[in-house]
């Protein structure tokens, strides 16, 4: 059922945030990452098959540890953006951004009415009737999040004008993208990267959108923090997991 988006509280109280993308479609990992006392989590439906029911079971997972669930769907895909929020997700994050107009298609499918068109249903998220339908659309565009990733030259230099146009609550850059799109794949300290990745972030600033930073060790998240940053990603859970495998083999 509907319930008040975290994240959301935390930001706009100045808290700090903490993250992870998850692309292992499994439930019990889930439950560890909200168990070790992350804030949220990106479920990966771009880069992994994960079929609506596994979805919605992640979800539960998310749900039953206090972990905020944000779902990144596939490319300018309106339907499995309805079909992620129809089985909870709080924040749709929306690969590969280049426009307004990409934004613009994303509010449509993600918000009801009049922020946006998206398809009314019933269901889970209402709480199968618990929660009065009215009441319901209010609430979800209340609480629902839309962050857009910044990974292609396009999306950075059009930044300022993606971001005008307001409904967007949370931006991440997305380097490894990044650096193939500036011609440097997997190179992600190039300089081209790192100006890049801190051009959306001035740019956040200017127009007072939480920026989220991909920072895996504590020396980048202090650096960020130094700037103002109060949202991280992590890194992923498959990779945090066979780091500490292999760390506890010795």
């Amino acid at each position: 059922m509907l319930r008040p988006n975290a994240v959301k509280r935390k930001l706009a109280a100045g808290e700090e945030v903490h993250g992870l993308y998850c692309s292992v479609p499994a439930p019990a990992l889930v439950e560890m990452v909200g168990c070790a006392g992350y804030d949220f989590v990106v479920l990966d439906t771009e880069h992994t098959l994960v079929d609506p029911q596994q979805l919605e079971n992640l979800i539960r997972a998310a749900e039953a540890t206090g972990l905020t669930p944000f779902v990144r769907v596939p490319e300018d895909d309106p339907g499995a953006i309805l079909r992620a929020l129809d089985a909870g997700a709080m924040g749709i994050v929306v690969p590969h951004v280049r426009t307004r107009a990409d934004v613009d298609r994303a509010v449509r499918a993600a918000y009801y009415a009049p922020k946006g068109m998206r398809s009314l249903n019933g269901g889970r998220v209402p709480g199968f009737g618990l929660i009065d339908m009215p009441e319901y659309v209010a609430r979800a565009n209340a609480e629902v999040m839309l962050i857009p990733l910044i990974e292609d030259a396009e999306g950075v230099d059009a930044i300022d004008d993606i971001l005008s146009g307001g409904g967007i609550d949370l931006v991440l850059p997305g380097p490894g993208d990044l650096s193939q799109s500036y011609g440097v794949p997997w190179e992600l300290r190039h300089p081209r990267v790192r100006d890049a990745v801190h051009r959306v972030h001035t740019a956040c600033a200017g127009h007072g959108v939480p920026f989220c930073a991909m920072a895996r060790a504590p020396e980048r998240r202090a650096q960020w923090r130094s700037d103002g940053v109060t949202a991280f990603v992590l890194g992923e859970a498959s990779d945090v997991a066979a780091t500490a495998l292999r760390d506890h083999r010795g």
